[in-house]
């Protein structure tokens, strides 16, 4: 069974932000490619979205798996919806961010 993909408007703050950051480092194409690629990565969770590891100890059902070694990707599940929380770039404090929230 599918399951919908959803990106909360953090995660789509995330993305235009890290879109922004390597367009300026690099180019506006690489930036889009990038991004669209972790969408991509994303979306796949409609079929597999059991995938990463459970972090109850941050908040309950929170879901972490990671992208290409520099993004982290937050997400959780509901009922046939998977739900993008955050994505997560270059290291970037991911417990912390979770005790403070």
């Amino acid at each position: 069974m599918a399951h919908e993909v959803i990106f909360a408007p953090e995660a789509e703050d995330d993305l235009v932000r890290l879109y922004d950051y390597i367009a300026g480092e690099a180019s506006p194409g690489r930036a889009y490619d990038y991004v669209e690629a972790i969408r991509c990565y994303c979306v796949d969770f409609s079929m597999f979205p059991q995938r990463g590891t459970r972090r109850d100890d941050l908040r309950p059902g929170l879901r972490i798996t990671g992208f290409r070694r520099r993004v982290t990707i937050a997400f959780h599940l509901n009922a046939g919806t998977v739900v993008i929380d955050r994505i997560f770039y270059g290291g970037r404090d991911v417990e912390g961010f979770f005790a403070q929230n």
